[in-house]
Formats: C-alpha cells, structure tokens, sequence
C-alpha cells in the first residue's frame, strides 16, 4: 500500500485508539472515581451509561445535520470537541460535571464512529479495504491492550484525573497529525431524510442492528463491572486486575488478524462463532472464580471475539447499507452498539444491586447465547441471499 494511503489510516487509526480508551477508560477507573465523589459503583457506573445513551440518541440526527459537509472538516471538527471535553473532564470537581463533560464527549463520539469505517476505505485502493477495516480494528485492540491498562495504571498513581489528562494531551497529537496528512475527501451529500424508510426496509440492515444490540448489551453487562468483579468476586489483586484487562486487549489483535485472513473463506461460520463463544466465556467466568489462570484464558477468548465482533458488525453494515447511505447507516449502527452498551452497564448495575457482582457473567450470557441464535438461525441465512442475488457492496 502506498505510503500516501498510510499516513491518513495511522491517523484514523490512532483516533480510534483515543476514542476507544476514553470511552472505556472509566472502566478501569470506576473505584476511583466513586471514591473521590462518594458515589457508589453503580452510581459512578452511570457515566458509561450516560455516555452511551448520549451517543445512541445523538448519532443519527448528528449524521442527518452535517449530512453535506466535506468528511475532512468534519473529522477535524470531531476531534477537536473530543479534546475540548476530555480536558474538562479531567478538571471535573463533581459528579455531575464529570457527566456533562463526559457527554460533550459523546458528541464528538457520534459524529467519528459515524464516518470512521467509511473514512478508513475511502483512503485507501479497493483491494486494501478490508485491510483497512482490520487495521482499525487493531487501533481498538492497542486501546485495549495500552490504553485502558495504562489510564488504570496513571489512575491509581497520580488521580483518575490525570488519565482523562492524559487522553486529552494525545489527542492535541492526534489532531496536528489529521490536519498534516487527512486528504480532502468530498461528501456526496445524495442522502436526504426522505430516503430513511429505505434504511428500516433493508432485512439485512435490520437484522445486523438487532444482533448488535443483543450482543453488546450482553457483552457490557459484564465488561462494565469488570473490575470489580475481577476484584471482589474473583479475590484478584490490583496488578492481576491490570493483566487481565491487558490480556483482554492483546487477544483482540488475533481477532484483527482471523477478520484478515480467513473472514472472506469463512464468513457465514466466523459470525455465529463469536456470538457463540463470547457467550459461553461470560458463562464461565462465575464458574472460574477460583482459579486465575482459568480466567485469564476466558479473558483471551472473550476479547479476541469482541474485536472480532466489532469489526464484523462495521463489515455487515458497509456491505448492506446503499453506498451513499454508508455514514447514515454506520450512525444508526454507531447508536445501536452504544444503545446496547447503556443497557447493558444498566443491567450489570441491577443485578449487582439485586444479586452480586458474582452474578454478571451468568447474565450477560443470555444475552449473547440469544444473540447467536438468532443470528445462525435467521441473520446468516438472510446475509447468504443477499450476497447471492448481487445485492450488497463488495469490500
């Protein structure tokens, strides 16, 4: 691939990195936090869903409102807001403004996981573009491994503030380099509000929505209390706790990797498999609580299916969606995955309060075996006809 082509993908990708760690990062940091403010873990867990709903509700309108601006002001634009909240969300001196910054925070979120897939094939030559998705695939994985390990580790050193501090000095970075290297890339701007009814009419469409949030609830009923579940439940220490969310991030570059090699050979067979597999590792991790090498491996196994997931669903989305409806359809999925990430922060909250931290593998569970159901018994096979009669977009 032509170094002209690089240059903006490393850009994209390293947004991706910053984005995914300051979306997860509080994860990490959830004991801190309530410490500090007083607020209980299911309170301060609230951010995460805050932030979700944010995105969930504001994606689509964002996307429909800049429609016709050029994709290289709207990304720097995106950035830049990005940057503006992260820092005031390091300066936070209550609950409530953490919240608010963490919802202006949100808004940029809409607007890059709107453009972010597209943008990354739109840079690149045709037959690069699923290598492109697998590399930004890789920019979450890195945020996985690095960045939410790292802002734990510059958490319960020097404040949880600095990790915000932190994120906000890296994107300053992040945005120089955009505006060095980010092509200028025209939007079309054919899509109007009137052709909306199209999106809702596309099976396809539908149905990769609807296994999304099934999923991601699942997955973030026990991903957004991890920590303490890893803490409490699983009696880990504080460095154990690290490793683990380390070893998470490091399986989800062999999920970009498998997205690379084999997804095109084995599509209708990789799909069911993540769902399948993520699932039963949510499963065991309440029947491994004695045993940390057990849950160290369940940890490998769920997040290189995570990141297989991720990326799989940007995948579907592009090859479904009507080419000059692709940001459109990426905002609803960008909406949908954080609809399903507040749900499920929800969900882990209530059956904490109800149950016990013990209990959240149990249920995120269900969520991602119902995923998987129906996904192999009704979403592949509708995937299958729509490839077959010539109707989805190549990638």
């Amino acid at each position: 691939m032509a170094f002209r082509q690089w240059l903006p993908l490393i850009g994209l990708t390293v947004s991706v990195f910053i984005f995914n760690m300051s979306e997860f990062m509080p994860v990490g940091l959830l004991t801190s936090i309530a410490d500090d403010f007083g607020t209980s873990e299911s309170q301060t867990g609230l951010i995460i869903s805050f932030y979700a709903w944010a995105v969930a509700i504001c994606s689509l309108p964002l996307m429909l409102l800049l429609r016709k601006v050029d994709y290289r002001p709207m990304l720097l634009t995106a950035v830049l807001t990005f940057t503006v909240f992260q820092f005031l969300s390091g300066i936070s001196t209550s609950y409530w403004m953490l919240m608010a910054s963490r919802i202006g925070v949100a808004l940029a979120h809409s607007v890059f996981w709107s453009i972010a897939a597209p943008l990354a094939v739109s840079v690149v030559e045709f037959r690069y573009h699923r290598f492109a998705l697998s590399v930004m695939a890789v920019g979450t994985s890195v945020a996985m491994i690095l960045g939410l390990p790292l802002g734990r580790v510059i958490g319960l050193a020097m404040g949880w503030r600095m990790s915000f501090f932190t994120i906000a000095a890296v994107s300053v970075l992040t945005l120089l380099l955009l505006t060095a290297v980010f092509p200028q890339i025209r939007n079309p701007g054919t899509f109007t509000v009137k052709r909306m009814p199209d999106i809702y009419r596309n099976r396809v469409l539908v149905g990769v929505y609807v296994m999304i949030v099934v999923f991601v609830t699942g997955h973030f009923t026990c991903y957004s209390y991890i920590e303490p579940f890893l803490l409490e439940a699983a009696g880990l220490s504080e460095g154990s706790v690290t490793v683990a969310l380390t070893v998470f991030g490091i399986a989800g570059i062999a999920g970009s990797i498998i997205f690379t090699k084999f997804y095109d050979r084995s599509r209708y067979h990789i799909v069911p498999a993540v769902l399948l597999f993520s699932g039963l590792s949510m499963l065991m991790f309440g029947l491994a609580l004695d045993n940390a090498v057990l849950l160290m491996a369940l940890c490998a196994l769920w997040g290189m299916c995570y990141t297989l997931f991720c990326v799989i669903s940007q995948n579907e989305t592009l090859r479904a969606a009507p080419f000059d409806a692709a940001p459109v359809a990426m905002s609803l999925q960008s909406g949908i995955f954080n609809a399903g990430i507040a749900s499920g922060s929800i969900v882990g909250g209530i059956v904490i309060d109800m149950r016990s931290v013990n209990d959240i593998g149990f249920v995120a569970s269900v969520f991602a075996l119902a995923a998987f159901l129906f996904t192999y018994l009704w979403l592949i096979r509708r995937i299958r006809e729509n490839a077959e009669s010539g109707r989805e977009n190549s990638l």
